[in-house]
């Protein structure tokens, strides 16, 4: 279920950037890249701006609800989704002043 809608996800996302791509600013955009009388006949004059900004509001609301979806279908709790940092930390005895140093002690003279 979690693969699928990450799927989903890249799918939506790649869309938007291409349809917000195709939207025609005060440049151009790219929209003229594809032909721009194309959609001008396609969609009538003001057709393809109202168009393209409805798919763009669909796309975004459904990339928002999938980001929601992916969040609350990966609760953690699970075992495929525990941290493999804490199971290690688990693992590992801690002794008390076992990574310390030992000193090392010189033998003592009497010319000092």
């Amino acid at each position: 279920m979690y693969g699928f809608f990450v799927f989903l996800h890249v799918l939506v996302s790649v869309l938007l950037v291409v349809v917000i791509l195709m939207q025609s600013s005060k440049g151009g955009g790219l929209a003229g890249t594809f032909g721009g009388g194309m959609s001008t006949a396609m969609f009538g004059g003001r057709g393809a701006g109202s168009f393209l900004s409805k798919v763009t509001v669909g796309l975004a609301i459904g990339f928002m609800t999938l980001a929601i979806l992916i969040s609350l279908v990966n609760t953690p709790g699970g075992s495929a989704t525990e941290s493999i940092v804490k199971k290690k930390a688990e693992e590992r005895v801690i002794t008390p002043g076992y990574d310390l140093p030992v000193p090392i002690s010189f033998p003592v003279t009497d010319d000092e």
